[in-house]
């Protein structure tokens, strides 16, 4: 969605407060604005005791960095399910529902050039 395509007065109101998610350079400045969330919450990890029920829960930081590790080692894992699990492009052949030719008096064809 554009700032061409929609009139700002015909959405409602939540869609109004978020038209600037659709503006260029917003996805940098939500990247950097999480960034920033994340260090200033890991530096606050050093600012209270904590009282884990392990000894490495108390170190600073460990569940960020076990986050991190844990989600990267799910990604890893899940392109190695991929390799396993992936089939061919035409594995269903002509039983596959898209390989089914639609008759042409149900098409309701639109020539957007004219």
């Amino acid at each position: 969605m554009s700032e061409h395509d929609t009139d700002p007065a015909k959405l409602p109101t939540l869609g109004r407060m978020l038209l600037w998610v659709d503006k260029l350079g917003s996805a940098n400045k939500i990247f950097w604005a999480l960034a920033v969330v994340c260090g200033l919450l890991f530096l606050a990890d050093f600012t209270y005791e904590k009282h884990g029920h392990f000894e490495v829960e108390n170190l600073p930081g460990f569940f960020a960095a076990y986050g991190f590790i844990m989600f990267t080692g799910l990604i890893l894992a899940a392109k190695a399910l991929r390799v396993l699990i992936k089939r061919r492009e035409d594995f269903y052949g002509d039983k596959a529902v898209d390989r089914e030719e639609y008759p042409e008096a149900g098409l309701d064809k639109v020539d957007y050039d004219a």
